[in-house]
């Protein structure tokens, strides 16, 4: 069991062997619904906004009107309904320290991209989140990218109990959620699962502790 403190260190103490020209990447995967912000937010909060940000995949969905374009907004979430191509290059301009990075946010409230929701200046860290971190295909360019890569574990009755409220709160009818979680939310979830042996630490939340799985 490992705390907040205990990881950050970890990412500290890894980050502090890194070229000085470089910023330390560290990812974190796992399923919707993990918990994979909570971690990132913690890990940013405990090592310092100096020394620290998130850099969310999320800020990579594809607009609205681009999904419906492409007849494709009922499966928002899905590996194609993202820009991965634009996620692959943002992070490799990321990894240089230097010139200002601006990364784009997701607005939960409005379901849309934020263009330069937050700028790197000199940060020697980012953490970014996401489902398809350790994914094929167009995201295989990513794994490259990370100096590290966690995965974020959970069961799956957890993972639909807390897609379900987040998707309640975020203003779908009960049986819209339902028809969300299942036809999509978990489906993801199952593909991503299939990226688990591709990271470098598997945890899983326990009360305010993480267990190490591997």
């Amino acid at each position: 069991m490992e705390s907040v403190t205990d990881l950050a260190e970890r990412v500290r103490a890894a980050a502090s062997a890194r070229p000085a020209d470089q910023r330390y990447v560290l990812g974190i995967a796992g399923p919707p619904g993990a918990g994979k912000s909570t971690l990132a937010e913690a890990l940013c909060a405990e090592l310092g906004p100096a020394t620290a940000r998130i850099a969310p995949m999320d800020g990579f969905h594809l607009t609205n009107a681009e999904l419906r374009a492409r007849a494709a907004l009922a499966r928002k979430g899905e590996p194609d309904t993202f820009d991965a191509a634009g996620y692959v290059a943002a992070l490799r301009r990321l990894r240089l320290l230097g010139d200002p990075v601006p990364w784009p946010t997701f607005d939960r409230a409005l379901e849309e991209p934020t263009e330069a929701g937050v700028v790197f200046t000199d940060e020697p860290i980012a953490v970014t989140e996401g489902n398809y971190l350790l994914a094929d295909g167009p995201w295989a360019p990513v794994r490259p990218l990370l100096d590290a890569c966690w995965y974020l574990d959970a069961d799956r009755p957890d993972l639909e109990r807390r897609l379900l409220d987040r998707h309640l709160r975020g203003g779908r009818t009960p049986a819209a959620a339902h028809t969300k979680v299942h036809d999509s939310d978990l489906p993801n979830a199952d593909l991503v699962a299939r990226t688990r042996h591709r990271a470098d630490l598997v945890l899983r939340p326990d009360a305010d502790h993480y267990r190490l799985l591997g």
